[in-house]
Parts: C-alpha cells; sequence; structure tokens
C-alpha cells in the first residue's frame, strides 16, 4: 500500500512521511522521539501546513508528529497563559476570550498551530508591536534525547531566545506561556488610497496607527489603507451586521475575487485590466469589533506567496523599484502585494532582529506563473538586506543567511549541541542552516 500523502495548504510542497503518530501527552512523544533515534528516521512535528514552504515538511520516511490531540490552555496566572504547542490560533483566541484575555497582536491568518506560528515567525503589524514569538515569555521543549527542557526570560536566556523562533531546528515544542492583554476591540478604517501618497507618508502612517498595512494591486495605482486602533475603554462596538459581513468578506473577496483570478489564469491578456478593475472597486469599511475578528481574514482563494523583511526607512524606495518591476513581467500579477510593519526585537532568528521593520509580500494565484515576479521582487529586497520569512517561498541558503542574521552561526552551535545526530533535520533545514 502505498503511504499517505502530506501536502501543504498552498499545495507548492508534497511530502510521504513513512507514519504518523498523534501522541497524547510529552511523556509519550518523548518515547516516539526515541523509538525513532533508534530506528534512525528523522522526526518533524506537524502544524497546519500554512508555511509556502517545506519549514513544517516531514521528510520522505520520516515519523510525522502530529500535535492535534495535544491542545488547549493549562494554566492562567494574570496576563501569563500556558497553552498547549498544538492549539490553533482560531481555538486559542476563543478561549483566551472567556478568561477576558487577548493576544495584543496578530497575522491575518489564524489557522496554524500556536507552535508552527512562534517558530517560523508569524507576525502582524504595528510599529510599536513585534511578532506573535515577542509575546512568549516561557516555553518547554522536547529535546532529540527525550528529555525535556524549559526556558524563559529568566531562566536559560540563550536557548530563549533561540527557541521561539527555532523553526522546529532544536526541538518539539510543547508548552507555550504567552504575555496577553485584557480582551479589547479595534476600530477599523479602510480606505482606498492612491500609492505615491501613501508611500510619501509611509513612516507617518506607520507610527500614527497601533495596527497600520495596506494592499496595492500592482498593475494599478490605488491601494487599500487598513488602519486598526483600539477603541476607547467603555465605547461600545459597531461590528458589521451579519449581511454586510458576509457580502464583503464572502461574495466579494472570496467568490468573486476567485472567479476574476480563475478567468485571468486561463485568459493571461486579461490579467492587467482585471487587476486595474479589483483595485477600482475597493470600497471604505469603518467598523469596530473583538480585536481577532478584526485582524483575522478568511482565505479561500489559494496563491502563493514570498515575504520579505527590510529596513523600514527603505519601505518606499523598494516598493517603487516592485512597480517598476511589475510593469516589464511578461506574466503579469493577479493577486495584490501585502505591507507591513514591525518593531525591532531580540529573538536571534527573528526577521526583525534588531531593526524597525517594514514587512513586503508578494503573491499569486495557484497555477499561474510566479517565478519571474518572485525573482525580481528577491532582487529588490537582497539589495536592503531583506530577510525571507521563514515560512514563505524564497531560494537562500545558508550563506547568504549568515550575512543576515548577527546570531546565526550562535543559533547552528546550539542546534548541533542539541540535536547532534540529526533528528529533527529535513531537507529546508538543510538548505537553510547548513
Amino acid at each position: 500500500m502505498p503511504r499517505p500523502e502530506w501536502t501543504n495548504w498552498a499545495g507548492t510542497v508534497t511530502r510521504s512521511p513513512g507514519s504518523t503518530a498523534h501522541p497524547r501527552d510529552v511523556p509519550e512523544a518523548a518515547a516516539l522521539l526515541r523509538a525513532a533515534a533508534r530506528s534512525g528516521r528523522t522526526v518533524r512535528p506537524l502544524g497546519s501546513g500554512h508555511s509556502f514552504t517545506a519549514v513544517g515538511a516531514p521528510d520522505d520516511g520520516a515519523l510525522a508528529l502530529d500535535l492535534a490531540r495535544w491542545t488547549g490552555i493549562e494554566r492562567v496566572d494574570g496576563p501569563l497563559v500556558t497553552v498547549r504547542a498544538g492549539t490553533p490560533l482560531h481555538r486559542l483566541n476563543r478561549e483566551l476570550a472567556e478568561f477576558g484575555l487577548a493576544l495584543p497582536n496578530l497575522g491575518d491568518i489564524d489557522q496554524q498551530t500556536i507552535a508552527g506560528a512562534i517558530s517560523t515567525g508569524t507576525h502582524g503589524t504595528g510599529a510599536e508591536l513585534g511578532g506573535l514569538a515577542t509575546q512568549v515569555t516561557a516555553l518547554e521543549l522536547l529535546l532529540a534525547d527525550g528529555s525535556t527542557r524549559r526556558c524563559s526570560e529568566t531562566e536559560d536566556r540563550m536557548l530563549f531566545d533561540a527557541a521561539r523562533i527555532g523553526l522546529g531546528a532544536l526541538g518539539v515544542l510543547t508548552r507555550v506561556t504567552l504575555r496577553c492583554v485584557p480582551e479589547f476591540h479595534l476600530v477599523a478604517d479602510e480606505r482606498p488610497e492612491p500609492l505615491d501618497e501613501v508611500l510619501d507618508r509611509f513612516e507617518e502612517l506607520a507610527a500614527a496607527n497601533h495596527h497600520f498595512e495596506f494592499y496595492w494591486f500592482p498593475h494599478s495605482a490605488r491601494t487599500l489603507v487598513k488602519r486598526n486602533n483600539r477603541l476607547p475603554a467603555g465605547e461600545a462596538p459597531h461590528p458589521l451586521s451579519r449581511a454586510r459581513e458576509f457580502f464583503e468578506y464572502e461574495v466579494v473577496e472570496n467568490r468573486a475575487f476567485g472567479a476574476l483570478c480563475r478567468l485571468g489564469r486561463a485568459s493571461p491578456r486579461m490579467v492587467r485590466p482585471l487587476n486595474r478593475f479589483c483595485a477600482a472597486t475597493w470600497s471604505s469599511r469603518h467598523y469596530s469589533d473583538r480585536a481577532h475578528r478584526v485582524f483575522v481574514t478568511r482565505r479561500r482563494v489559494r496563491f502563493l506567496e514570498s515575504e520579505y523583511a527590510i529596513p523600514l526607512a527603505e519601505l518606499p524606495a523598494a516598493l517603487g523599484e516592485l512597480r517598476a518591476a511589475a510593469a516589464t513581467l511578461d506574466h503579469p500579477v493577479m493577486f495584490p502585494v501585502e505591507v507591513r510593519v514591525a518593531a525591532a526585537d531580540d529573538i536571534w532568528l527573528s526577521t526583525a532582529h534588531r531593526r524597525r521593520t517594514a514587512y513586503i509580500a508578494v503573491h499569486q494565484f495557484t497555477g499561474m506563473p510566479h517565478r519571474s515576479w518572485f525573482d525580481a521582487f528577491s532582487s529588490i529586497a537582497d539589495a536592503v538586506g531583506g530577510r525571507p520569512h521563514w515560512g514563505k517561498m524564497h531560494r537562500l541558503t545558508a550563506d547568504r543567511l549568515r550575512e543576515r542574521y548577527p546570531r546565526f552561526d550562535d543559533f547552528r552551535a546550539l542546534r548541533a549541541e542539541l540535536d547532534p545526530e540529526g533528528l529533527f533535520d529535513n531537507p529546508y533545514l538543510a538548505r537553510v542552516l547548513g
């Protein structure tokens, strides 16, 4: 019988693990690691498969460790919440709300497990806020020898600064303690604005809003700017009606946009006018709701994605170059570009390590040519020291990445110490870590 295949959400990676285990607790997972080590097999903990790269993919023949049965909040101690590593973000958001708590910042997808989101550097947007890993105050790792090791802000700090974004290379995340905040509401203000005006005021806009981002269709001159700011305490939120929410997000942004993408894939000469049509139909929205309902967007249209982190001040010039590159493409782009921001942090493999950061993410509809667009983008980001998102498509290897992370070799040395036999290796880690 053929082995069952594992495929990520975007369909960019497919593997055939030798077997998949579903441990119910840490001792059971430890026993599985020891057995795999004795048999010479590698091990890969499975997340939700939302990375576009093979960072979370089990090697062919490997043991895939599915933590879907190791979920839920274990302890709440004021704002500190300890959660099992297999918990999906959408479930965590609901459970935190039951305690009157919330995560201070989120990305726009909530299907990842907390372990996968942390390990790959998942982030939202906010000039004074870091990615999800910066909200971690302590974590527990299951090491290659089956032992557990805890680290925190005050305990084993070197491991803590490495393991918060560990790519699954140091061990299996089993528990994570997060610093949460009292549940809050966001006022969402979304409106179309000219690209040139947004770029002229980019740093000002980023600094003036709690959460700032914009989308730009690359064959147009228009953006959709999103300003999300906290609703003052005591003010009642005004969410979108169910009918409008369904129409705006399900009908327009998923079903209608998906149909236009399929039309563009079938008729490439239509892509540029369709791209401009989509930009021209952007409309304004103003509402307020629970934070996680504002942060998260339903994604039913499949796409490919590459994202780089660049110094914040380089964003306007880099986007200008990307705009010029888009005009020369033989294969035009159906999907918008997304731009976000983040504060500097001290995590060794964080894309925002020691610098204020702007993120540029480029996309293409699945099944459409993407390589020339992604390569042009990569060249522009490389010129300003761009760091690729670990979970999104890029071609960089360890030699190139070493130049961009001051603690890169420290991470490699720690990896060699904790996993000397390469139990957690896979081809992606071999490429990016050496």
